[in-house]
């Protein structure tokens, strides 16, 4: 494998340029080869980033320049690979999640939550610039899932377990003008659920929020909560499991709303996006304590998001 090596020189009196080189290289993930010299791992994007980052040193009046390298044997390829390991990073954030894990049950549910962001943040700051993923950020994800889990659990005890099953191919015009139920105060998985239902699946459908999953009438469509039509099964949250009931998850778009609802519901993967979007949806949650109209603001939100999916993945 190839890497990119920025070659940088800096007058000692450029302080501040000093800075934004430092800064840049820090950002992008550089793994540092010796004083002055820092390393990506190859491709277009990066080559092209780490060109600007030369035009920064070049305009405080110091040298950029960029090469590619590579080593001259195994040894010394897995020597350089061994330069971005990010096992250090991750056993700090997964010390730091074994300790919120053992204090939050004495915390208010909420500061508990608010806890777990800058956690969460940190991990994806670190997905992000961890080229050669292995067994630390599995370690790390597992145990922020379980925490995510956990504190999730003490919200509602209702939450769905995911059941291992097949997943049959549903014909949606046998879905039509049905009633479908889910838990009251809805989150982003039944919110986006509903908003699936109305929009590709059941345009007219009656959503029925119930007080308990045992609410849930015969004949009404259940979602997300156990022993309910449509849930988690295996890996898979319920706005993916009805994706892939209905045929709909050869859409690219709808595909990567489900990896966005996943990624808020239960975890896993980070989405660039997926923190700006749980604060906007936990500020209209907040205020609108009436469902209907929570789940049509909410729709609104996950219009414009398939929208801006779309023009991506086309």
């Amino acid at each position: 494998m190839s890497h990119l090596a920025l070659f940088v020189s800096l007058p000692t009196k450029a302080s501040t340029g000093r800075m934004r080189v430092w800064r840049s290289v820090k950002a992008l993930g550089c793994a540092t080869l010796r004083d002055g010299v820092y390393l990506l791992p190859d491709s277009a994007d990066r080559a092209a980033t780490l060109d600007e980052v030369a035009a920064q040193a070049l305009e405080v009046g110091g040298s950029g320049e960029v090469y590619r390298l590579s080593g001259c044997d195994e040894a010394q390829e897995a020597a350089l690979r061994a330069l971005f390991d990010r096992g250090a990073e991750y056993a700090c954030i997964a010390e730091e999640i074994k300790e919120l894990g053992r204090s939050q049950a004495s915390l208010d549910v909420a500061a508990a939550a608010r806890k777990l962001q800058p956690l969460v943040r940190r991990f994806e700051q670190v997905t992000r610039i961890d080229f050669f993923p292995g067994e630390a950020q599995r370690q790390t994800l597992s145990l922020l899932d379980d925490l995510r889990d956990a504190i999730t659990r003490r919200v509602s005890a209702d939450e769905p377990t995911a059941r291992q099953a097949d997943i049959p191919r549903l014909n949606r015009a046998d879905y039509q003008g049905r009633t479908w139920a889910t838990r009251a105060r809805p989150w982003v998985d039944r919110l986006a659920s509903a908003w699936l239902i109305r929009r590709f699946i059941d345009s007219d459908a009656r959503i029925v929020w119930l007080g308990s999953p045992a609410d849930c009438r015969d004949g009404w469509l259940g979602f997300d909560f156990d022993g309910a039509a449509f849930s988690h099964v295996g890996s898979k949250v319920t706005f993916e499991t009805l994706l892939a009931s209905f045929g709909l998850d050869s859409a690219p778009a709808l595909v990567r709303l489900g990896e966005l609802v996943h990624c808020l519901d239960v975890g896993g993967l980070p989405v660039a996006e997926a923190l700006g979007i749980e604060s906007l949806l936990a500020g209209l949650r907040a205020s609108e304590p009436d469902d209907d109209t929570l789940l049509a603001r909410a729709c609104e939100v996950f219009d414009w998001l398939l929208k801006s999916y779309e023009d991506k993945t086309t």
